[in-house]
């Protein structure tokens, strides 16, 4: 598994603000959606091209486009709603899925309740959108899912991670190369309800409000 914590001062800005916890729900998805949009370029850098030529005003260049099969992004849910306009503003051509998920507050488990992906993902490059990576369990089970289906690598976004979780996923997966997770910032530690600290609090919460 390889872990890139984004390091820039304008990630490191959007970060602090999101950690605030007099910033309002509106600005919260403001603030989420453009450092989601900054941290997919870091994500993305090892997206697949192939070689194109195009015609210019003046004479034919070479360059690259997109390959083939197109890149798949799959939001976690809720949360991971309020990250999907900031991915695809970058790649607005990929194919989106939906995972639902939900973690038991109890047992830190989580369980799928919904989900729509294709059946055969074979050879694609998927991005994960999920705030937070606490547990790790979410995570594990989301990648577990789009590996067994063909993906060929994974790459999760989150806003924040903590060391626990971080070390699960590596665990689970064994080190295996074609695990990426991107993330604005590594935070110290879980607490005993699974919450990362210092955190920002429920992702969900604050970007839609609570039920």
């Amino acid at each position: 598994m390889r872990t890139h914590v984004a390091d820039h001062p304008l990630i490191a800005h959007k970060l602090t603000a999101l950690r605030d916890e007099r910033t309002s729900s509106p600005e919260f998805r403001r603030l989420a959606d453009e450092l989601v949009t900054l941290l997919a370029y870091e994500a993305t850098r090892h997206i697949r091209v192939e070689p194109i030529t195009v015609r210019t005003p003046v004479a034919l260049a070479e360059g690259v486009a997109i390959a083939n099969p197109k890149p798949l992004v799959v939001p976690i849910l809720r949360a991971g709603l309020g990250m999907l306009e900031g991915m695809m503003r970058l790649l607005p051509n990929a194919e989106v899925g939906f995972l639902g998920m939900v973690r038991d507050e109890h047992s830190l488990l989580a369980s799928t309740y919904a989900e729509r992906i294709p059946k055969d993902i074979a050879g694609r490059q998927v991005y994960m959108l999920d705030p937070m990576l606490a547990t790790g369990g979410t995570l594990v089970t989301a990648i577990r899912m789009m590996l067994d289906r063909g993906a060929t690598d994974v790459t999760a976004i989150c806003l924040l991670a903590a060391p626990e979780g971080l070390q699960r996923v590596d665990d689970e997966f064994d080190g295996a190369a074609n695990v990426t997770i991107v993330t604005a910032g590594l935070d110290e530690r879980l607490n005993e309800h699974g919450y990362i600290v210092p955190g920002l609090g429920d992702a969900g919460d604050r970007l839609y409000g609570t039920v």
